[in-house]
């Protein structure tokens, strides 16, 4: 593995666990960008909003869909964390180039 996927392995798989992971690993990659990283945080950001929207928003109007939606975004934050475990620059299916262009400025 290269030095950058060695030096940012430790904090994309910190983002990974839960938001305050998330919140931590962006201060932790805040003083000492990593590309690697960022690009990890930039992913579980996108899923962060989607399932902060799902439940807001979809749940209060289908339970089932929120909760088909749900398994979903579980499925890609799965995929997300074993690139990041694996030391892969794995994008998530469907919305994984999305997530790189939106939060570009993040990281």
């Amino acid at each position: 593995m290269s030095q950058t996927v060695e030096e940012g392995k430790t904090t994309a798989i910190i983002s990974y666990i839960t938001i305050i992971g998330l919140i931590i690993a962006f201060v932790m990659n805040s003083s000492k960008k990593n590309s690697f990283a960022s690009f990890h945080i930039r992913q579980m950001v996108g899923i962060s909003i989607f399932a902060l929207i799902n439940s807001l928003v979809i749940g209060r109007f289908s339970g089932i869909a929120s909760m088909v939606i749900g398994v979903g975004l579980f499925v890609l934050w799965i995929i997300a964390f074993i690139g990041a475990v694996q030391g892969q620059e794995k994008k998530i299916p469907l919305l994984g180039d999305q997530f790189q262009d939106w939060f570009k400025s993040i990281g």
